[in-house]
């Protein structure tokens, strides 16, 4: 079943009812991102980081920690929320890097017990190649570089990045897209 124009609650609507207490408000915001942060963290924590409090305890913290501090949170378009998500959720994996170098190696395991394969995202495209990704991503101008990530990393359409980004059209965020990937490859060439 569609929803109509009507039905639909847009990010910017969600964030006001969620400012003013309204809870309902809150769980459908989460549940709106919670699978797009998830398919954004996974393969981001490196398989010796990984414990317990794996890749979806630390997208769970990273959704509690923005909307606990809504209230202070202006959107200027309807990706910006997106943005600060993304950015709270590197915060929180660098932040589980850390937290795990620090932590003393209690035991030794056999070493056929270890899981040393690459994670899916290493796999497809190499931590070195990841690294020189993300240094260069952070090169863009902000819509650009969020333009990259809906389509890349989350697979959005056209269409909904351009509703995400403030494009007037599919076929503009189509050309945003193709110009910040050509961007994004001269900047990872330079590295």
């Amino acid at each position: 079943m569609t929803q109509s124009p009507q039905n639909v609650e847009t990010t910017a609507s969600l964030l006001e009812l969620t400012r003013h207490g309204d809870m309902a408000a809150r769980d459908r915001l989460a549940q709106r991102y919670l699978p797009i942060l998830t398919r954004w963290a996974r393969g981001r924590l490196p398989v010796w980081a990984r414990d317990l409090g794996d890749t979806d305890d630390v997208v769970q913290v990273t959704l509690m920690k923005a909307l606990d501090k809504v209230s202070g949170f202006e959107p200027r378009r309807e990706g910006a929320f997106l943005a600060y998500l993304r950015m709270i959720l590197k915060n929180q994996i660098r932040d589980h890097i850390r937290r795990v170098r620090r932590k003393p190696v209690m035991d030794e395991l056999d070493e056929t017990v270890a899981d040393d394969e690459p994670s899916p995202l290493e796999e497809t495209i190499g931590r070195e190649v990841l690294d020189r990704y993300e240094a260069a991503l952070a090169q863009l101008p902000e819509r650009h570089r969020e333009a990259v990530v809906l389509r890349i990393e989350l697979g959005f359409t056209y269409q909904q990045i351009a509703d995400a980004v403030g494009c007037p059209s599919e076929s503009a965020a189509r050309m945003m897209v193709t110009r910040a990937l050509a961007q994004l490859a001269e900047k990872m060439d330079e590295q």
